[in-house]
């Protein structure tokens, strides 16, 4: 695929970028790794008064990069916004607290002291999307770079604009050059860079083929990864929801970021007696989200980010309904190689159905009918993601009961799903493993070193000569 920023909503060509060269790329890692060297000596106060200035700078720049996004990938520019603001708190809440999270942990044992200490690798190579094209660097990049590690992102091909924006931040707040470079090379320097010892860890956002071939190669040289993949998230809703709040909920869940979002809400598992209400009300919610230019501040979705995209996705919906779905909103394409989807929804969703299994990357609401509340947990439970969940509840120790039977990486009982610095992010299943932020995220990619003190042996006192 070209290195290339192609607006999606206009189909013009922005801009276009030759790739780095394999010999390029090696400088660029080899720069990285004399980086490391110097970086993981310097103080926890010395990187945080950086990173507090990139926090700065992500939102003194918010309006251009927000411009980016929309250009690049079709985010409307008001979250695109959004997302710049998350990425200074993120970038805030990494400097205030790594000191905290990478101090040593003191084991009581038989020695002196005993201590595991929490120390960089080196070089870790992010592979990153480009649905939130900011977003996923940071979470990675911040704790990364408090950790005393450095980073290599090699992005989304349709996204080079961002990623050299965010590069142009770190730098600008005096992050020495080599400890964060962006690679705009091709998915076939990916192996070589892997292979190479210098990279001593990976970690990956993406699809479940890509996590699997990059976790090949990372086994292959004995190299840890982090992978969240992809998600077919299930939003429960009881019998005794306020089923207005839910559908409400249900339909901005649905619509993040065009419905391309790993977390947003996807598969709707509703308790017989209510399903009916539900559908109608998730049915006026989702119509009265608006569509447009990303550039206006008006439009609250815009097309997804490449044709393709949306092409692939109307080829499930079109299989699904010949296998037996039924369409209650119809929405979709208006003709093949459009970028833009209006939502739909879909129901009697069976387990023959192409929608039953697989993920559905943009705004396609799925009904599932449950029994009871057993045979929620059980369709919830049904499927090989396991990202994130809610459960909708009047009952709330019922829901907290609830979100513990649920096989995700989180559950939210009563609220949507959504990622934020302070908890930990990742999945199960073929979601993926590993977390991203909190104080796990920074911990992941550390050498957690035991270090033990022996107790200093007493001479014995000589005995008297008589």
């Amino acid at each position: 695929m070209p290195i290339a920023s192609i607006n999606p909503y206009t189909g013009r060509v922005e801009r276009r970028f030759r790739a780095f060269s394999w010999p390029q790329t090696e400088r660029i890692l080899a720069q990285a790794h004399q980086a490391a060297a110097a970086w993981r000596t310097t103080t926890f106060a010395h990187r945080a008064q950086l990173m507090h200035r990139a926090a700065k700078l992500l939102r003194e720049r918010q309006n251009e990069l927000a411009r980016i996004m929309a250009l690049e990938m079709g985010k409307p520019v008001v979250d695109g916004r959004a997302e710049v603001l998350k990425c200074a708190l993120c970038c805030d809440y990494y400097a205030d607290h790594a000191a905290e999270f990478l101090a040593d942990d003191i084991i009581e044992t038989e020695a002196q002291r005993s201590f595991i200490s929490h120390e960089p690798i080196g070089v870790v190579l992010a592979v990153m999307p480009w649905n939130f094209p900011l977003w996923q660097v940071v979470r990675f990049i911040a704790p990364a770079l408090m950790a005393g590690n450095v980073g290599l992102l090699k992005h989304a091909s349709n996204v080079p604009q961002c990623a050299l924006a965010l590069e142009k931040i770190y730098h600008d707040a005096g992050f020495p050059p080599a400890t964060f470079r962006a690679l705009l090379i091709g998915t076939d320097l990916i192996e070589k860079l892997i292979e190479d010892d210098r990279v001593r860890a990976v970690t990956l956002t993406g699809s479940e083929p890509a996590g699997a071939q990059v976790a090949a190669t990372a086994g292959r040289q004995i190299k840890k990864t982090v992978l969240e993949l992809g998600g077919s998230d299930a939003f429960i809703v009881l019998a005794d929801a306020d089923l207005e709040l839910a559908a409400k909920t249900a339909a901005q869940a649905r619509m993040i970021n065009a419905g391309q979002s790993c977390i947003a809400a996807k598969r709707f598992i509703v308790e017989k007696p209510v399903v009916k209400e539900f559908i109608s009300k998730l049915k006026t919610h989702l119509l009265a989200f608006r569509t447009g230019d990303p550039l206006a501040e008006d439009t609250q979705y815009g097309p997804l980010a490449r044709p393709d995209l949306a092409d692939e996705i109307t080829q499930q919906v079109e299989d699904s309904i010949k296998q037996g779905a039924k369409v209650e909103l119809h929405g979709g394409q208006s003709k093949p190689g459009t970028a833009l989807f209006r939502p739909m929804i879909l129901s009697n969703i069976k387990p023959k159905q192409r929608a039953y299994h697989e993920e559905l990357f943009g705004p396609v609401a799925l009904i599932l009918e449950a029994k009871d509340t057993a045979d929620a947990i059980r369709l919830a439970n049904d499927s090989r993601f396991g990202l994130g969940g809610s459960i909708w509840t009047r009952n709330v120790k019922r829901g907290e009961e609830l979100a513990r039977q649920v096989e995700a990486g989180a559950v939210f009982v009563n609220s949507m799903v959504k990622s934020s610095p302070e908890m930990p992010f990742g999945g199960v299943k073929k979601s993926g493993y590993g977390r991203e932020l909190s104080y796990l995220g920074i911990r992941e990619f550390v050498n957690q070193k035991s270090i033990w003190i022996a107790k200093e042996e007493k001479p014995e006192k000589q005995k008297k000569v008589e």
